[in-house]
C-alpha cells in the first residue's frame, strides 16, 4: 500500500498550502469581527461615561470660546477644523491641540482648566443634543 503523498511529488505540500492559507484566512476574519465589536462598544461606552452635566458645562464653554470659528453648536465651521469629524479615539491630540494650539488655533491652555479641557472632550465626543 502507498503512502498518501508517495507516486504524487508535491501533492502533500499544495495542500499543506492550502489549509495553511485557509487558518489564516480564518484568523483574519476573527481577528476583523474581534475589532469590529470591541471598537464599537468601547465608543459608546466612552460616550455613556460622560455626565449630562459636564456635556452641558462643555457646550457652554464651547459656544464661548470656540464657536466663532467653529461654528455654532459645531455647525459651519469658518474655515476651522469640523470638530464633528474629530476621531473619538484621539483624546490626547484633542487636548494637546486645544492646550498648546495648533495651525491657526491659538492655545487655550492658559485660560482653560484642564477640567474645562475635558468638559470640551465630553461635548465634542457626545456631539450636539
Amino acid at each position: 500500500m502507498a503512502a498518501i503523498g508517495v507516486g504524487r511529488p508535491g501533492r502533500g505540500a499544495r495542500l499543506a498550502r492550502i489549509f495553511r492559507g485557509r487558518r489564516v484566512a480564518s484568523a483574519v476574519a476573527v481577528a476583523l469581527a474581534v475589532m469590529a465589536v470591541v471598537g464599537g462598544p468601547r465608543a459608546v461606552a466612552q460616550e455613556a461615561a460622560f455626565q449630562p452635566e459636564q456635556i452641558k458645562t462643555g457646550a457652554d464653554i464651547f459656544a464661548r470660546n470656540c464657536s466663532p470659528c467653529h461654528g455654532s453648536r459645531m455647525r459651519e465651521p469658518q474655515g476651522a477644523f469640523d470638530l464633528r469629524e474629530f476621531p473619538h479615539d484621539a483624546h490626547e491630540r484633542f487636548v494637546s491641540s486645544v492646550t498648546r494650539g495648533k495651525n491657526q488655533m491659538p492655545p487655550w491652555g492658559d485660560l482653560l482648566k484642564p477640567a474645562d479641557v475635558e468638559a470640551l472632550w465630553a461635548y465634542v465626543v457626545a456631539g450636539e443634543r
